[in-house]
């Protein structure tokens, strides 16, 4: 029997108790940056029990404007903005080379929450991103040695053949560069925290840049 997609997702329920706590939020208590009330949240998802809480939605554009979006992880967050890599040849990566501006989506369902983050994006320079590359693991780094990212694959077998050659490099040659592999950084505009409220009166706190500080505003649910 065939499933039926409508079906399916009627029986579906969002933020299921028995998995799922809503703590309360009040914006009136929130700190002056995003960067601040990020890491906070972050820290208590992770605690929490959220599975792979780095993941992330990012959303770039073509030059024609038609929007793309893809779950890649987030290498870290700090007073230069949100930082994510890939492979500058890489269909995100041309993306950003034309429109360099982007947007990323946390979903953390543990706790009904979600962060949104958007705003121009720069490349690192190369020696970091060269660093964040071999801080990371061996398979990481031989994914990236795999390269061709984006590009047709015309078999399995050449993603295998490839692929081993790439492991091998990379568990004896630990620091070999990869010179397209690139550091990104958005540095936000603004950045929506979204706190889900059991009654659907839910709480979202925008954060503004003005100036040399940042703006706080609530938005209707």
């Amino acid at each position: 029997m065939a499933t039926d997609l409508h079906e399916l997702l009627r029986s579906l329920r969002v933020w299921d108790p028995e998995v799922t706590s809503l703590p309360s939020f009040d914006p009136a208590t929130a700190p002056a940056t995003p960067l601040e009330l990020f890491t906070t949240w972050f820290a208590e998802v992770v605690a929490a029990g959220q599975t792979e809480p780095h993941t992330m939605s990012l959303a770039t554009a073509d030059a024609e404007g038609r929007p793309d979006v893809r779950t890649v992880m987030l290498h870290g967050a700090d007073q230069d903005g949100w930082a994510f890599a890939s492979h500058s040849h890489s269909r995100k990566g041309g993306h950003l080379s034309v429109r360099p501006y982007a947007a990323l989506g946390f979903y953390w369902p543990v706790l009904g929450r979600q962060v949104r983050v958007k705003g121009p994006v720069t490349a690192a320079p190369s020696a970091e991103g060269q660093a964040d590359l071999h801080a990371r693991s061996t398979g990481a780094l031989a994914a990236a040695l795999t390269g061709r990212q984006s590009e047709v694959l015309r078999s399995l077998g050449e993603l295998a053949r490839v692929s081993e050659e790439a492991w091998e490099r990379a568990q004896h040659e630990p620091e070999v560069p990869v010179p397209s592999w690139t550091l990104y950084r958005l540095l936000p505009d603004e950045v929506e925290f979204f706190q889900g409220d059991e009654r659907r009166r839910h709480i979202r706190l925008n954060y503004r840049r003005a100036g040399q500080g940042w703006a706080q505003e609530l938005l209707w649910p």
